[in-house]
């Protein structure tokens, strides 16, 4: 029997899924992380090719039974990232006796795109740590807005706001900004309640920055206005992401879904978002992911094998 490999890495996990050439998924498991960008590439693509290797072995399978793998993953948007993965883990296979030819190497985000909107146009949008757009034509082209990176981009993500977040717990530490929720329960959860061990945390302890998104949710909830300003000012953000992927699909109307952390649930957040979509883009539909990105990896997989 022959098959079809889709891996969705993840910064805590890394999903794989083995389907037969019609795309059905015959088997699925679930392994260590494979984010590159947080635990380096050679790690990366050891957990890979093992997660594989144990899915053939349940399966009683091989790997020359392998006709397709797409692995999406953070970091690859860009080719030369996508290509340095890919090599990166055919170079490991060969080190292990394996030599794949059908290595396809994509981003999470595509893989995300591909899942949610597997046989029309559509967009998704991905807000967690990081934030980007992709949005797919209906003649099947991709186009992306955003994903820069949390140095110059990153827009609407839980970086920007947590950054937000922090820059006024410390103007109220020293009397240049108003008095926030926010500090109150950074200081209840993390014990920063001084200026010197907020840049302790920050600089020396290297505190997750990303995750005081859901504090500055919290706050928000609470009626706190720096926090609100700050959730505002972030939607707005991300609304301008949607307009720019507007133009470049040329679509009279959009179907849109979610993705990522901060806006897959429901929460002041999403519902904000929710809320100026509806204002500001009514030829803009909100929409329910068809199927999950680890689907979108199989029918990647899929689409390559069948026009090879």
């Amino acid at each position: 029997m022959k098959y079809l490999i889709g891996i969705d890495g993840g910064g805590t996990k890394t999903d794989c899924a083995v389907a037969d050439l019609s795309g059905k998924i015959i088997h699925q498991t679930s392994g260590k992380p494979s984010n590159y960008l947080v635990i380096g590439v050679e790690e990366a693509v050891a957990n890979i090719f093992s997660l594989i290797e144990e899915n053939l072995f349940q399966l009683e399978g091989d790997f020359s039974d392998i006709k397709q793998i797409v692995i999406g993953t953070a970091g690859a948007g860009r080719n030369e990232d996508a290509q340095l993965l890919e090599k990166s883990f055919k170079d490991y296979a060969d080190q292990q006796r394996v030599h794949f030819k059908t290595v396809k190497v994509v981003s999470d985000a595509h893989i995300t795109l591909e899942g949610a909107f597997p046989n029309s146009s559509g967009c998704i949008l991905i807000a967690g740590t990081g934030s980007i757009l992709f949005g797919k034509d209906e003649k099947g082209n991709i186009h992306r807005v955003g994903g820069f990176g949390r140095l110059i981009g990153d827009e609407g993500s839980g970086y920007s706001i947590g950054r937000k977040a922090l820059n006024a717990v410390s103007k109220e530490s020293d009397d240049r900004g108003e008095k926030t929720l926010i500090t109150q329960i950074l200081n209840d959860k993390m014990n920063i309640n001084f200026s010197d061990s907020l840049i302790n945390k920050v600089y020396k302890e290297k505190l997750d920055i990303a995750s005081l998104a859901k504090i500055v949710i919290e706050a928000a909830d609470e009626g706190d206005e720096i926090a609100e300003n700050i959730l505002d000012e972030e939607a707005d953000e991300l609304i301008l992401h949607i307009k720019s992927i507007i133009n470049k699909i040329s679509a009279g109307r959009v179907s849109l879904s979610f993705s990522g952390s901060l806006i897959d649930n429901k929460n002041f957040y999403s519902e904000l978002i929710r809320r100026k979509i509806k204002t500001n883009l009514p030829n803009v539909d909100i929409v329910k992911p068809f199927s999950s990105p680890l689907n979108g990896a199989i029918l990647l997989a899929k689409q390559i094998v069948d026009e090879r």
